[in-house]
C-alpha cells in the first residue's frame, strides 16, 4: 500500500518520538505500528492517564504531556485519561504506606482546573478527552473478578514498592493491588497503542500490555520519560517539597525559580522542557564549556523559552527584565507591596497591607510594648512560610533591610517612631514597611 502523506516518513518519527524518553517497550514494536499507520492512514492512538490529585500542575507534570504532543504533532490521536475513578482508589507507585483515598468531590474539583492548564501544551481541537469513569464506574461484580483473572499475586509483589512494604512489615490494602489492573484495563478500554507516563510508572504501563494480549488485544507500546529534577537539583520536583514550578504562576515568579536552578540541572531542563533540538543543545552545552557563552545568558534563554510558552512573549519578556533590574543590577522595584504600621493599645500592632488598590488590615500581637523581631514579623505578615525559613534566609545573608544585610536573627523592628524600612527577603521578594 501506498504510504499516506499526512505521516513523516518512520525514521523521522521515530527520531522525533525517541528524543528525551528513558525506554520505550519495544521500539520495534513502535516503529511496526507507525509503518501501519502509515500504510492504512489510521493514526495511532496514544494514551496518556492522570490522577486528578491535586488541582494545579507543575513544570513535572509537562514533560510526559510534552511527548504527548509530540506524537500529537505527528498526526496521531492524543488521548487524555483523566482518572476520576483510580484517583479515588489512590496510585500506590512510590508510597512507603497506604494512603486514604480521595473523595469524590475533592476529584471533581481537581479535574476541572487541569484541561485549561493541558491545553497550553496540547492542541483543543485534537485532543481526546476521556474519563475513566466512563467504563470503571460500569464494571460489574463479575467484570471485576473475570479482571482479577487475569494476572498473579505473585507478579503484583515483585512490583518494588510493595515488595519493600512487605519486608518492613508495613500494610497493603486490597485497593492498591486493584489500581495497576484497572489503569491496565483503562488502555484495553481505549484500545491504546502506546501509553506514556514517567519511569516510576513503568510496572503500571507494562500490567496494560499484559491486560491487553489477555482481552485479545495487541499489547500497547510503553514509553517512559526521565522524572524531572526540582529546583533543589536533588529531589523530584513536588509540591511538597517546595522545589517545584507551577504551570500557573506568575510569569516573574516562574522566571526567578527557573534561574535559581544550577548550571549542571539546566541542561536537562533544556532535554525535557524545550523543543530544541539536540544539536543546538550540544551547541550550547560547547560554549559554556568553552567560556564562549556564559552560562547565565543560556540560563535566560531556557527561562524565557519556557515562560513564553505558558505566557507568552511578552511576559517572557517583562519577566527578563524585571529580573535583570532586580536581581541582576539589584534595583529595588517600584510597585513593591506595603504595610503600614501604628503602635495600638494593649501590645498589638494594626497593619494595613496595600496592593494595588487592595488594603487588607489585620491585627498583630508583639512580644512587647513597641517592638516584635523580624523573623517573627516576617511570619505574622505572611511574606515567609515558618520562624524556622525567616531564621534560616538571615543566617543565608538572604534579607536586606534598607539595602544593609540583616545578620541577627535577634533583631527587632520597633513600631513606636515613624519609619520607613524597603526590605530584600530572597533574591525577588520586596516589600517595604511603613511605621506611621
Amino acid at each position: 500500500m501506498t504510504a499516506n502523506k499526512q505521516f513523516s516518513p518512520a525514521d523521522e518519527q521515530m527520531a522525533a518520538l525517541r528524543r528525551g524518553a528513558h525506554e520505550i517497550i519495544r521500539e520495534e514494536e513502535l516503529r511496526a505500528k507507525i509503518e501501519r499507520s502509515r500504510a492504512s492512514g489510521k493514526p495511532l492512538r496514544v494514551k496518556l492517564g492522570v490522577d486528578p490529585t491535586a488541582p494545579d500542575l507543575h513544570l513535572g507534570h509537562t514533560v510526559v504531556l510534552r511527548k504527548l504532543k509530540h506524537f500529537q504533532d505527528e498526526g496521531h490521536t492524543a488521548v487524555f485519561l483523566i482518572g476520576d475513578f483510580t484517583a479515588m482508589v489512590g496510585d500506590p507507585t512510590g508510597q512507603s504506606e497506604t494512603r486514604p483515598p480521595l473523595t469524590r468531590e475533592q476529584v471533581r474539583a481537581n479535574a476541572e482546573t487541569y484541561l485549561e492548564q493541558v491545553y497550553k501544551i496540547l492542541d483543543r481541537e485534537r485532543t481526546e478527552v476521556r474519563y475513566n469513569s466512563e467504563w470503571l464506574g460500569a464494571l460489574t461484580g463479575h467484570d471485576m473478578i473475570r479482571l482479577c483473572a487475569h494476572y498473579r499475586l505473585a507478579r503484583m509483589l515483585e512490583r518494588e514498592d510493595f515488595r519493600t512494604r512487605l519486608a518492613g512489615n508495613q500494610p497493603i490494602a486490597i485497593h492498591e493491588l486493584l489500581y495497576p489492573l484497572l489503569q491496565a484495563y483503562d488502555s484495553v478500554a481505549l484500545q491504546a497503542d502506546v501509553e506514556l507516563g514517567a519511569t516510576e510508572q513503568k510496572f503500571n504501563l507494562l500490567i496494560g500490555r499484559d491486560i491487553q494480549r489477555e482481552y485479545g488485544q495487541e499489547s500497547q507500546v510503553a514509553l517512559t520519560m526521565p522524572i524531572l529534577v526540582g529546583t533543589d537539583g536533588e529531589r523530584k520536583m513536588s509540591k511538597s517539597l517546595g522545589n517545584y514550578i507551577g504551570i500557573t504562576e506568575p510569569p516573574v515568579e516562574m522566571f526567578g525559580k527557573l534561574m535559581s536552578i544550577s548550571d549542571e540541572l539546566m541542561w536537562s531542563y533544556y532535554d525535557l522542557l524545550t523543543d530544541f533540538g539536540s544539536p543546538v543543545i550540544v551547541r550550547l552545552k560547547e560554549e559554556v564549556r568553552t567560556c564562549v557563552l556564559h552560562p547565565k545568558k543560556a540560563k535566560i534563554q531556557l527561562a524565557h523559552t519556557i515562560v513564553a510558552e505558558f505566557h507568552g512573549e511578552d511576559a517572557a519578556n517583562n519577566a527578563a527584565e524585571k529580573f535583570d533590574r532586580e536581581v541582576s543590577k539589584r534595583q529595588t522595584p517600584a510597585d513593591m507591596p506595603e504595610y503600614r504600621a501604628n503602635l495600638a493599645p494593649g501590645g498589638r500592632v494594626l497593619l494595613r497591607k496595600t496592593t494595588g488598590d487592595i488594603i487588607d488590615s489585620q491585627i498583630l500581637p508583639i512580644s512587647s510594648s513597641s517592638k516584635e523581631k523580624w523573623a517573627r514579623f516576617f511570619v505574622s505578615i505572611g511574606e515567609v512560610a515558618s520562624r524556622s525559613e525567616a531564621d534560616r534566609l538571615i543566617k543565608q545573608r538572604s534579607v536586606e533591610i534598607n539595602a544593609k544585610t540583616l545578620t541577627d536573627v535577634g533583631s527587632e523592628i520597633a513600631f513606636d517612631e515613624p519609619a520607613t524600612f524597603t526590605v530584600r527577603v530572597g533574591k525577588r521578594n520586596f516589600f517595604r514597611v511603613v511605621v506611621e
